[in-house]
């Protein structure tokens, strides 16, 4: 458990971790540098691991994966191209309209359930050459898929996906923030969740359980064009080797455990299931889950939310009707055992009433 242990039981997300002692003292004898000159030793041995983790040839630490997406958006397209992705992809929902404003990219969004779309699908929207339509220049995957509750792309799909687009002439990016999480629940390496992809990162800063930090991969120009928009967005750093040494040892300490995550997500579900509060609950693949509340109830999300506060649970309320539960390492089973009783207090509540 964390240095901080909350009074509270923390689903709203895996962004509420915090260090673990071991994990600070892993910064007590770091040996770093500038490392807008290359010169931190620990840096650079973290983005090598991640480069070598994705199968690609460089990489570049980065304060958060929005950065990481952001980066990737301006390094793939010019001001007017269109990016392919899913509705619920997470640089449409939770960038602030960023890939406009700092890309002047356009975005042309699937409907597809769970976020996880078809190679007919990316056929189908990729604009033929035209001397008035938006140029079509990339394709956008996300393993896994936040508000697709913690779905994992099948290695296959991705595959097939990411190397049409290729064969369309579209650059591929890879919205990696849970890949572990996909790659500890199925046994698939990281790297050929990555196959076709040009670019892809890795959040630090979620079940990894590190303060800060998220790492973005490529090629050797990939990375270079990335370290321009790195310095450009304000993302360049000093002596960075006192974050990623926590990141170091995240990869070598909090990877396996993420299976923890996955089994107390997959207990909720099961929890929830014939809840007449419910009309559905989404299949549990990894740490996320989520739960769609029956219309008919005539409750919102955000009150069920507000009721749980009260009894010391936090989650996330995802627009008017759905729930969104995170697991991660600072949350045990009592944590949600107190998230079940709260469910059913709230239900006794309601039928009270």
């Amino acid at each position: 458990m964390s240095v901080l242990n909350a009074s509270i039981a923390d689903f709203y997300s895996d962004t509420q971790t915090l260090p673990s002692k071991a994990m600070l003292e892993s910064v007590l004898n770091v040996v770093t540098g500038d490392e807008r000159q290359g010169a931190c030793p620990t840096t650079n041995a973290l983005c090598e691991r991640v480069a070598d983790l994705f199968g690609m040839e460089d990489a570049v630490f980065l304060p958060s994966g929005t950065m990481c997406n952001q980066i990737a958006i301006a390094v793939h397209t010019s001001p007017g191209d269109e990016i392919i992705c899913a509705r619920e992809s997470h640089i449409v929902f939770a960038e602030c309209g960023g890939l406009a404003k700092l890309s002047g990219a356009m975005v042309s969004v699937i409907d597809c359930d769970r976020g996880v779309f078809s190679a007919h699908d990316v056929r189908r929207l990729c604009r033929p050459p035209s001397s008035f339509s938006p140029r079509s220049q990339l394709l956008v995957t996300e393993q896994t898929l936040n508000l697709g509750g913690g779905a994992v792309w099948p290695a296959d799909q991705l595959a097939e996906v990411s190397g049409l687009a290729k064969e369309l002439g579209l650059s591929v990016h890879m919205d990696g923030a849970r890949v572990l999480n996909a790659s500890v629940a199925t046994g698939v390496p990281v790297s050929t969740y990555a196959t076709h992809h040009d670019s892809a990162w890795l959040a630090f800063s979620k079940g990894l359980g590190c303060p800060v930090g998220a790492v973005l991969t490529g090629s050797r120009d990939f990375i270079r064009d990335a370290w321009h928009f790195k310095r450009m967005f304000g993302g360049a750093m000093r002596q960075t080797g006192v974050l990623t040494a926590m990141c170091l040892y995240a990869l070598d300490h909090h990877v396996e455990r993420l299976v923890e995550d996955h089994l107390r997500a997959a207990k909720i579900a099961k929890g929830l299931q014939g809840c007449e509060l419910f009309s559905r609950i989404y299949p549990v693949e990894t740490n996320i889950v989520l739960a769609e509340i029956d219309s008919e109830c005539g409750v919102l999300a955000s009150t069920l939310r507000d009721f749980l506060g009260q009894m010391g649970v936090k989650i996330m309320a995802v627009g008017v009707n759905r729930i969104r539960m995170i697991t991660h390492r600072d949350v045990d089973d009592a944590g949600v055992l107190l998230l079940m009783n709260g469910i059913e207090a709230f239900l006794s509540n309601k039928m009270a009433t």
